[in-house]
């Protein structure tokens, strides 16, 4: 797994590698415990292992259940975060943050916040983020979605 995210990393130009290794030295630092990196979907993936989750993703249960990841994108550097997608709360907290730190207007869907200017990335604001959900919360939310 560790040997994947290398590669993948190692394979991209240089200013997103730079900008791929940042974003994955924050969420390492920022996520709370009980997430696991993995190498899922073709990005990098912080996971609730199997260990915490056993019933794994539903729509592949051999799969542990996702919540964040980033990628390079063709035209852009996505962070994908469930918990955003999951919990309104959240969603309307990053959508008021996100102005206080980037000039250029929020570009995102439902879980996916597209930075298509590397420079413009709000590394401080992705920190505060990746800490505003436990992984018993995550399962929570979750777990309420599948009934």
């Amino acid at each position: 797994m560790q040997a994947n995210i290398e590669n993948y990393i190692a394979q991209l130009p240089e200013e997103r590698q730079v900008v791929l290794q940042k974003m994955r030295t924050i969420l390492q630092e920022n996520l709370p415990e009980g997430f696991a990196e993995d190498f899922a979907y073709g990005s990098i993936a912080y996971v609730v292992p199997h260990s915490i989750y056993p019933k794994g993703y539903h729509c592949d249960v051999k799969q542990a259940l996702p919540f964040v990841s980033i990628a390079s994108q063709k035209n852009f550097v996505a962070l994908y975060h469930m918990g955003i997608y999951m919990d309104k709360n959240l969603y309307d907290w990053f959508v008021l943050e996100y102005p206080k730190h980037v000039k250029s207007k929020l570009d995102m869907g439902k879980s996916c916040i597209r930075f298509k200017k590397m420079s413009e990335i709000p590394y401080n604001l992705i920190a505060t983020l990746a800490t505003k959900m436990t992984c018993e919360t995550w399962i929570s939310l979750y777990s309420e979605q599948l009934k």
